[in-house]
Order: structure tokens, then C-alpha cells, then sequence
């Protein structure tokens, strides 16, 4: 279930193409995306960029079912023209996806892959895929990235619905080792107020993963600044990169980072 409000994932996803395009400006297109290394950066705006465009029509359409790649208009982005037309692009989609969510409620129902098929789970869904896949352009071009607190948070979140949504749907191998006899992992930021609870605890049980916010005794602890963390646990930064700790069991928190590797 999605803990923010739908008009700011509408907001967000604007948002995020908006600084995306900021992070691709004078950038070298043609370089190696360190945390998506078969990906150039222009491949990866255009992934992202296609992402959205192909979530747009099922919004718009009101589809019942998946509609192929091939049928979304622009999927692909500009056969040239280079920065400025890639640019072009992103701008276009982010007017076109804003329009089409303004058109739509929460609750409107469209189809998904997952259990939860309206226009807000693709809202969300979509904030987070622009959000993650920016921080891969800014890692990319070494450009500094945050994210606002709320975002980030609900992040974590999301990825945790996803982990547990694949494993109950076994549509990943790895995702169904991902059980145990009650392990714990905790993530902790330290850079975020109380009301906002940015504090969790996963359990890896014996049918499979659980979650809830709050701080408790765990087996192993990432600990550091919320948009770090956030990145450490979508394997976007390395647990020696000196930005966040891990406290406990590290081969633990290794194994989940292993199986939980399919986002």
C-alpha cells in the first residue's frame, strides 16, 4: 500500500525527470553506468524514459492487460539528434505522464504485475524508477544526489513490498532462499527526525520475509544518512563506500543484498 499521498507521486515523478534531465546536462552519453554496467548513460535515460511512457498508456488506456513495448508511442526515444533530443524527450514524457495522472485518481483501476492494479501503485511505482535510476545517471557522471526524506523513506518501503511480492508470487528463484528462523536485518538513518520513522526491521522466517518500521534488536544493523542507506540497500553503493555502517552480521545483510537482486 502506498504511504504517500497520490498527487506527491505525481509531483515526484515531474520531479525527478526534471533533475534527471539537470544530472544529463554536458554529460558524456556515451559512458559505462557503474551500478548498471551492460548500460550506457544513454541507454539508461532511455530505459527510464521508455518506463514511463509504457506506464503512461496503461494509465491512460485504463488497460485491463499488459500492453507490449512495441505499441507505446516513442518507447524507444529519438533516433538522433543527440543530448538535446534525448532532452526533448524526457521533457515530453514528463508532460505527458503529468497530464495523464492528473486525469486519473488513486484509485483508478489499471492493470499491473502486481497485486495492487490502480493508477496510484503505478504512481508510485514510477517515482522510485526515476528516483533510483537518477541516482544511477548521478553516480554515472559523478554528480551529487538526495532525495527528500519522505520519498526516500517510502522507498525502502516499496522495495520491501516488492521483495516480499515477488517471493508469494515466485517469480524469481532467488527471492524464495530468503527465509530462515527468525534472522533479523535493521536498517537505521541517522539523519532523519522521529515522526518520520525511518527505522526498519526485516525478518527472514520460515515462510519467507516480513517487515515493519521500527527500531528492534537485530542480527545486523546498515546504519548511515537515509538516502544512503536507501542506495546500500538497492545495491547502488557498496557497503565499504564509507558512507553508511554495518553493524552485526555483514554476511547476513550480503546474502540479502544477493538474493534480493532482482530490481
Amino acid at each position: 500500500m502506498a504511504s504517500l499521498p497520490y498527487e506527491r507521486y505525481r509531483d515526484q515523478v515531474a520531479a525527478q525527470l526534471e533533475s534527471l534531465r539537470a544530472t544529463l546536462d554536458g554529460a558524456d552519453l556515451s559512458v559505462t553506468v557503474p551500478t548498471c554496467p551492460d548500460w550506457t548513460l544513454d541507454r539508461l535515460v532511455r530505459h527510464t524514459g521508455g518506463a514511463v511512457r509504457w506506464v503512461e498508456l496503461h494509465v491512460r488506456n485504463r488497460a485491463t492487460e499488459n500492453i507490449p513495448d512495441a505499441r507505446v508511442p516513442g518507447f524507444e526515444g529519438p533516433e538522433g539528434g543527440g543530448a538535446a533530443a534525448l532532452d526533448a524527450w524526457l521533457a515530453e514524457t514528463a508532460e505527458m505522464f503529468d497530464a495523464t495522472l492528473r486525469g486519473a485518481e488513486a484509485g483508478t483501476p489499471v492493470w499491473s504485475w502486481a497485486g495492487e492494479a490502480t493508477a496510484g501503485f503505478w504512481a508510485r511505482r514510477m517515482t522510485h524508477e526515476v528516483a533510483i535510476h537518477r541516482a544511477d545517471a548521478a553516480i554515472a557522471v559523478g554528480a551529487p544526489y538526495e532525495l527528500a526524506p519522505d520519498v526516500a523513506a517510502d522507498a525502502v518501503d516499496e522495495w520491501l513490498d516488492i521483495v516480499r511480492f515477488v517471493q508469494l508470487a515466485k517469480a524469481d528463484p532467488r527471492a524464495a532462499e530468503l527465509v530462515g528462523e527468525g534472522r533479523t536485518l535493521g536498517l537505521r538513518a541517522v539523519d532523519a527526525g522521529p515522526e518520520l520513522g525511518a527505522e526498519w526491521t526485516v525478518t527472514l522466517g520460515p515462510d519467507g520475509v516480513a517487515w515493519v518500521r521500527g527500531c528492534a534488536e537485530a542480527d545486523v544493523v546498515l546504519r548511515g544518512p537515509l538516502t544512503e542507506v536507501l542506495l546500500a540497500f538497492y545495491r547502488r553503493r557498496g557497503l565499504d563506500s564509507g558512507r553508511v555502517e554495518v553493524l552485526g552480521d555483514r554476511g547476513l545483510l550480503e546474502f540479502w543484498l544477493a538474493k534480493a537482486s532482482f530490481g
